[in-house]
């Protein structure tokens, strides 16, 4: 009896120790999860703080849509207070074909961004005016056979255009699934030759190419709202491109070369209308 009650006193002793130490290492790990959480919602909260208007997409897509609006301002403007002989024949039916790519892109990336959407719609209106005036103008004094030249080309380049657009899904997919080593990754690719995150961005490398090739344009014939508005943009969207999903390499480098060669024109007319003509003076 003696011999039970102390082993019935030793096995209960025992469970006491176990449980003293069962809670006391459940303390210590509760401690330490909650040092652990008080550790990190501070570098949670100091990252969010970190992150603020240089990383926000919204904040440059933003921006960049202001800037957009300002092409399709540019154009309202020049349409009410220039006269036709300002419009570029060779700039306005890019604008045209690039605000057109950049309205679906805008509509399709992730964060969607419905304002940009938008801006490129009008901005395609706008532009279409533009060109309206600057044909009817060529055609009202003795150009009408180049009118009539450009119209037969871009009807052309329509069709050929729209062609592509249609076959464009047909053939991806049999580039994607037809085992070309690179030639299937790149048609399967995300921002690929078949998507409109290529195509929107290379539409640009037409607006700076439009610009270099009017590297001579008598500065009377440049519009200083249009470039303004150009410049902007290729700043702007130089960094948005950054920060979209997937992020947009191309689109980087092609609103850097629109910032360059949109700035040398808006250089120009700054300096031809406002600091030479103020030495003169």
């Amino acid at each position: 009896m003696f011999s039970a009650h102390r082993v019935s006193t030793s096995i209960l002793n025992r469970s006491r120790v176990a449980v003293r130490r069962a809670l006391l290492s459940t303390e210590k790990e509760a401690a330490k999860e909650t040092t652990t959480t008080a550790a990190k919602e501070p570098a949670a909260t100091g990252g969010e703080q970190a992150k603020g208007w240089w990383s926000s997409a919204e904040f440059w897509g933003g921006l960049g849509a202001i800037a957009g609006w300002g092409m399709s301002a540019s154009a309202i403007y020049d349409a009410s207070q220039q006269g036709p002989e300002v419009i570029s024949l060779t700039m306005t039916p890019v604008l045209i074909v690039y605000s057109s790519l950049f309205a679906r892109w805008a509509f399709v990336v992730k964060p969607q961004n419905l304002l940009l959407c938008s801006c490129h719609v009008a901005n395609v209106a706008a532009q279409a005016n533009q060109l309206r005036r600057a044909l009817e103008y060529k055609s009202e004094n003795g150009e009408e056979e180049k009118v009539n030249d450009m119209l037969q080309k871009a009807a052309v380049g329509g069709v050929a255009l729209a062609g592509g657009v249609v076959a464009g899904p047909t053939m991806r997919s049999y580039l994607s699934n037809a085992n070309l080593g690179i030639v299937s990754s790149i048609s399967a690719a995300e921002a690929g030759p078949f998507t409109v995150h290529f195509w929107a961005p290379m539409s640009k490398w037409m607006i700076s190419g439009a610009s270099f090739m009017e590297l001579d344009r008598p500065t009377d014939k440049i519009s200083l709202a249009q470039y303004s508005a150009l410049t902007a943009t290729g700043f702007f969207f130089s960094r948005y491109a950054l920060l979209v999903t997937p992020i947009n390499y191309t689109l980087c480098s092609v609103n850097i070369a629109l910032f360059v060669s949109s700035a040398w024109h808006l250089g120009r007319k700054i300096l031809a209308d406002f600091v030479y003509t103020d030495k003169e003076e």
